[in-house]
């Protein structure tokens, strides 16, 4: 049965957490509005969409070669979890990524394939989440859909709100990150099969 809950839950707190998309619309945003980041955040919405494509038929072609490799996924996708959350619980807010004269489409997009939390985003999920459950081109290409658009609204809320958000975070960084984190366990918990 598709595990919906956790489901929503790690993939919102991935998607809403400072990283590198997050910081980066941020900044860019704050350094020059938000239309002329516009074309940067487009470029992490495709981006992201060719890297959840890659990454469903990835594992599709694995679990069909492999059936036994879910198993062995799913632990690794909650430790992977863990780490996360033990880090977020853990980490500090920095605002100040270097190289931030890049604001285009070119690098929103080319940015994905070089981000490791994206690239472990979508094995992860995919893996744990989506094809156990669902192996059709209609659902993948949907779902790719699905997890690029809310990363879409991520990165535009944080270019909205900047420095909202920075200042929220920055005063309220210890509980948001140790809510975020144990969300994240709770995530974590439900795909490691522990009842």
């Amino acid at each position: 049965m598709f595990e919906l809950i956790p489901f929503i839950t790690y993939v919102l707190v991935v998607t809403f957490t400072p990283g590198p998309n997050n910081i980066l619309s941020l900044v860019n945003a704050n350094k020059s509005g938000y239309r002329k980041t516009l074309n940067f955040l487009l470029g992490i919405f495709t981006g992201f969409i060719i890297i959840m494509l890659l990454s469903s038929y990835f594992n599709l072609l694995l679990f069909s070669i492999l059936p036994t490799l879910k198993n062995y996924i799913g632990i690794l996708g909650a430790v992977y979890m863990t780490y996360l959350a033990v880090n977020l619980m853990t980490s500090k807010f920095n605002s100040n990524p270097k190289n931030l004269q890049f604001n285009s489409f070119y690098t929103g997009m080319i940015m994905q394939f070089i981000n490791p939390k994206v690239i472990i985003y979508g094995i992860t999920v995919v893996a744990n989440f989506i094809i156990p459950y669902y192996q059709t081109n209609f659902t993948l290409i949907l779902f790719s859909l699905f997890l690029a658009s809310l990363v879409f609204i991520a990165t535009s809320s944080w270019a909205l709100f900047g420095t909202i958000f920075r200042d929220f975070l920055a005063k309220y960084e210890k509980p948001v990150n140790f809510a975020m984190g144990i969300l994240l366990l709770y995530s974590a918990y439900s795909l490691s099969g522990i009842n």
